[in-house]
């Protein structure tokens, strides 16, 4: 409770205003002993400032960046709530709320669990994002009544988990329903924040806010995803191997041929030159020898499953992976399966290829 000096000194304060310190502060409730506002005190409202004027629960008056005197002729509204039609008492009692509509920027949001995809290359897959937001105070009056409530201390925090949320969620299914390839995900981050920004700015509003940018930082893959496009790369660079191996040795006969140790240079240049050459020589053999023979057809695809283990999708896992985890438990015969072709997933024990494997598996060992 406030103190009989406190009281006094708001008697005399005639100047109403709020100067934020603070980097995170969205609302501000002015506070003064009992609501007591004296007749003709000076309202400063500050740039990137509103003030709003509450009366027992009903917002009144609005007031936007200015110096004002509260008189009957600067609070229609409030006059009318009052009755101050006919009269005027000296000081009134008015909630006033202070909103900062400057940008709050760099708010971070992420996915918390992997969010699952099926992609055309990979399959299913599990990925992760992450990236930041700006948002800013658009209707104070919305903001009020649908998030603040009679907070008198309103911080950028207090909303931040429910924004963040609402972005993760339209962000799956955005992502979902988009089918853009993983490989092709980084190529599409700022047309992917600009469609996902557009969406939920609505939802936004609906608050009083106002989403003024969002930003996809990254979308990091499953481990054994990002090791499939490492081995995909290798095959890539030694597919060039031969013009490495040329380049290497013009390398080393133009630029250290010269001074100490260009003996050794030029050793070293012309056996990777005969080196070259035998292995040139070599293939070149092999392929006039093979020329004769018919080329084998590809050995064929085995038939790999995925499996709904500890509710999270496990695979592909050829035959032999699946025996061995039949025999530790791991996959029984209810375990729900599922392989290219098929539309949903089923029991395993309905499958023509793992049926036999159930049957197959001998009873537990006696204790």
């Amino acid at each position: 409770m406030m103190s009989f000096f406190d009281k006094l000194m708001g008697e005399f304060i005639d100047v109403i205003e709020w100067t934020d310190s603070s980097s995170d502060t969205m609302v501000y409730r002015f506070e003064r002993y009992g609501n007591e506002i004296k007749y003709g005190a000076k309202l400063t409202v500050r740039e990137t400032q509103v003030a709003v004027f509450v009366n027992e629960g009903d917002i009144a008056d609005v007031f936007m960046p200015g110096i004002y005197a509260l008189e009957t002729k600067n609070l229609p509204i409030l006059t009318t709530l009052q009755h101050w039609d006919h009269g005027f008492e000296s000081p009134f009692k008015a909630e006033i709320y202070f909103f900062n509509l400057r940008h709050f920027v760099n708010l971070k949001w992420g996915t918390k669990n992997p969010l699952m995809l099926r992609d055309k290359e990979f399959g299913p897959v599990r990925i992760r994002s992450f990236g930041t937001y700006a948002v800013r105070i658009d209707d104070p009056v919305v903001f009020l009544t649908e998030i603040v409530g009679t907070d008198g201390y309103f911080t950028v925090d207090e909303v931040s988990e429910q924004l963040r949320n609402l972005i993760v969620s339209r962000f799956a299914t955005i992502v979902g329903q988009a089918g853009i390839p993983i490989l092709d995900l980084a190529a599409n981050y700022e047309q992917m924040s600009t469609f996902i920004e557009e969406k939920i700015a609505p939802e936004f509003k609906a608050y009083g806010l106002e989403l003024t940018k969002l930003l996809i930082e990254n979308i990091s893959l499953p481990p054994n995803v990002e090791a499939a496009l490492d081995k995909r790369t290798g095959m890539g660079l030694a597919g060039n191997l031969d013009a490495y191996l040329k380049y290497s040795a013009a390398e080393a006969l133009s630029g250290n041929g010269a001074g100490e140790g260009g003996s050794s240079a030029a050793a070293e240049a012309m056996s990777m030159g005969m080196g070259l050459a035998m292995a040139q020589q070599m293939a070149t053999n092999l392929k006039e020898e093979n020329t004769s023979i018919l080329t084998p057809p590809p050995i064929p695809k085995a038939q790999t499953y995925h499996f709904v283990i500890d509710n999270h999708a496990r695979g592909p896992l050829t035959l032999e992976q699946i025996k061995t985890n039949i025999r530790q438990g791991t996959i029984s015969g209810d375990t729900l399966a599922w392989r290219e072709g098929m539309n949903g997933w089923e029991r395993a024990d309905t499958l023509d290829n793992l049926s036999a494997l159930f049957r197959a598996t001998p009873p537990p060992l006696p204790s």
